[in-house]
């Protein structure tokens, strides 16, 4: 497995594991450096920005496979779970949301949190804002998407579990945070999830962002809403933390 430690100085105690998007098919931790190091330094927590088996050479759900091992491997490094916080761009939320449902139920491997940034988790294009924000997203038109869908699965089916988290039973899964722009494509595939775990009994908090292109975390610290969105989450990591017994030491407490 490759990846990235991004280490703060004087980090706190607990991990973000870090899953960068690009429809399956691109990218890799460098090029999500500026998510990854803001927030290692909104938490002053280590973040491990982890890269994957990419799509065609290797179809879904070798990423799947890909992460959920990086993960048990800072598990079985000794980090307790439950001073991990998974969080994902895009198919990166889509591949955090997955993880937690793998590990679900089992207290040894169960994250303290999940945050997922515009999460691709219906990979049939099914859901409605699809249709409706066709002509008002900033980075994709519907055909984009059924060509990275294409691009990225293998033998599975576009609606199993496995590959689409909106399909699978979201129940007991850890806080779940997520964040959407209003006008994406994904905009709806946030709030399926959304409205699934809440539906279940869920904990799981929903804000959209008012007309924001894909990915708008990416330009941290330039614009408000990037920084009002990591920031938020750093937010939920520590509270997520805290609740599971990993609370930072502030300076003067030492």
């Amino acid at each position: 497995m490759r990846g990235e430690w991004l280490i703060p100085p004087r980090p706190v105690p607990g991990v973000v594991f870090y899953v960068h998007g690009g429809g399956f098919v691109s990218c890799s931790a460098a090029t999500h450096r500026p998510i990854a190091a803001a927030l290692a330094r909104l938490t002053r927590r280590t973040v491990l920005s982890v890269d994957y088996r990419l799509a065609p050479e290797a179809r879904l759900p070798a990423a799947h496979e890909d992460i959920t091992a990086a993960y048990e491997c800072v598990v079985a490094s000794g980090t307790p779970s439950s001073e991990i916080a998974l969080v994902g761009d895009s198919a990166g939320g889509n591949l955090v949301l997955s993880l937690a449902l793998r590990v679900r139920g089992q207290a040894a491997r169960a994250p303290a949190c999940v945050a997922a940034f515009s999460p691709w988790t219906d990979l049939t294009g099914r859901s409605p804002s699809v249709r409706t924000n066709a002509d008002r997203c900033a980075m994709f038109h519907p055909e984009n998407m059924r060509d990275f869908a294409a691009a990225a699965l293998g033998s599975e089916p576009a609606d199993t579990p496995i590959v689409s988290p909106v399909y699978a039973d979201l129940h007991d899964l850890p806080p779940v945070l997520l964040h959407v722009g209003s006008t994406e494509l994904l905009l709806d595939d946030a709030r399926r999830v959304h409205e699934q775990i809440r539906r279940v009994g869920g904990e799981c908090s929903l804000r959209v962002y008012d007309d924001v292109p894909h990915g708008w975390q990416m330009l941290f610290p330039f614009v408000p809403e990037a920084v009002a969105s990591l920031q938020e989450t750093a937010n939920f990591i520590d509270a997520s933390l805290a609740h599971a017994g990993c609370r930072a030491v502030l300076p003067n407490e030492r």
